[in-house]
């Protein structure tokens, strides 16, 4: 069998070299952005493996740990916080989604020093929340109203964000006296001018198609990096001007979708989505109450692209601020359980996907959560031995 850092690279090699690099960098920070980055070895090892229970299968988001939820501003315009990644997103055992997210609490755990008894009792809470969510077959969602805790602050907080802040941090004055984006070398990143000028008129383009969108012009354009397993793929970000009210000012994400790292691994037969894009976008619409601002797809030189308003920043929660505080820590989990359950019930019985009452009865039997729990556990060890590995690779200079 091929050793980490060879699956690591073999997996990665079709990806933007420099942008890889930068990601390798991340991944070598800790154990957990190290699972971040590598959901492809988890599924690879998960499907050889028989110690996981057998669940009903329905729509995951694939990449669910820790910090893939957030807040962030609907197409309503009101502030939500939901699972918010699904590059990964597949038709496969509902568990799936559950045993990735709970073997990342291990880690995550272990990572910003929570104690193992308090880590241990925040695993059990996640299965319990979860399956009792299911067993009552309704879906619910988070609002600012109806938070309690971090997650309430965190929505707050980002209600109070205006648009020209972002503005304001991601952009610069150029010589001829108009708006520029900064290009800081650690998020955003310039780009070829032709490149650029191709961009720019594609999304001139697309802007013409959304009557939100209509109103407004593009003025710059530059490679955007955010995330950890996502790096080395195509992202840009657009500074957009509206035409009638010029101070008025907008920015758009567009990001590569790629082949789920889940589909060689999953055993059910998926649909016939006309693009990556397309599946991503399909399933996040489905899977979150409601979509974020301008979610779209769209096609660039042969290759398929999602698009979204791009936001203040969203809140990731920072456990590290919080380890000491185990009732902060528990609302927070409990939360993210009946999000995870209620996006798996809001998508039941669509293309594939089992029906309600099959997730209710899930989650009605118990007797599965023991063995799940052994698992991730287990694979949560492997985690650490197979980050030793890769970050020995790492300093000796194999992924330069």
């Amino acid at each position: 069998m091929a050793t980490i850092p060879e699956r690591i690279k073999a997996f990665n090699h079709t990806r933007l070299p420099d942008y890889t690099a930068l990601k390798y960098q991340l991944m070598a920070e800790n154990a957990f952005r190290f699972f971040r980055g590598t959901c492809h070895l988890f599924y690879e090892d998960l499907h050889s493996t028989d110690g996981l229970p057998a669940s009903p299968v329905g729509w995951v988001c694939g990449d669910l740990h820790l910090e893939n939820y957030g807040t962030y501003k609907g197409d309503n315009r009101l502030v939500y916080f939901d699972l918010n990644d699904f590059d990964e997103a597949v038709l496969a055992p509902a568990a799936w989604d559950v045993v990735r997210m709970v073997t990342s609490i291990y880690i995550g755990g272990q990572s910003v020093g929570i104690r193992d008894k308090e880590t241990e009792q925040v695993a059990e809470l996640f299965l319990r929340v979860y399956s009792n969510t299911l067993a009552k077959g309704k879906s619910r969602y988070l609002e600012t109203e109806t938070a309690n805790g971090i997650v309430r602050t965190f929505m707050e907080r980002i209600c109070e964000r205006k648009q020209k802040d972002l503005i304001r941090q991601r952009t610069e004055e150029g010589k001829s006296g108009r708006l520029r984006l900064r290009i800081d070398h650690i998020r955003f990143f310039p780009i070829d001018k032709e490149l650029r000028k191709t961009l720019k008129a594609h999304v001139t383009q697309w802007l013409q198609c959304h009557p939100l969108t209509k109103e407004y012009t593009v003025i710059d354009a530059c490679f955007r990096v955010a995330g950890t397993g996502s790096l080395g793929c195509r992202r840009y970000v657009f500074l957009l001007r509206n035409i009638e009210e010029p101070k008025r000012h907008l920015l758009i994400d567009m990001k590569e979708a790629l082949p789920s790292s889940l589909e060689p691994w999953v055993d059910v037969i998926q649909p016939q989505w006309s693009s990556e894009a397309q599946r991503v976008v399909a399933v996040q619409d489905r899977m979150q109450n409601i979509s974020p601002a301008l979610l779209s797809t769209t096609h660039f030189q042969g290759r398929s692209y999602v698009l979204k308003e791009m936001q203040p920043t969203a809140d990731k929660i920072d456990f590290l601020a919080v380890r000491d505080r185990y009732k902060d820590i528990a609302c927070v989990v409990e939360d993210m359980a009946f999000l995870t359950a209620s996006a798996q019930l809001r998508s039941a019985g669509r293309q594939g996907a089992a029906v309600a009452d099959d997730l209710i009865l899930f989650g009605q039997d118990t007797h599965w959560q023991d063995s799940l729990l052994a698992y991730a556990r287990k694979y949560a060890a492997q985690v650490s031995k197979d980050y030793q590995e890769f970050f020995t690779a790492y300093k000796s200079g194999y992924f330069s």
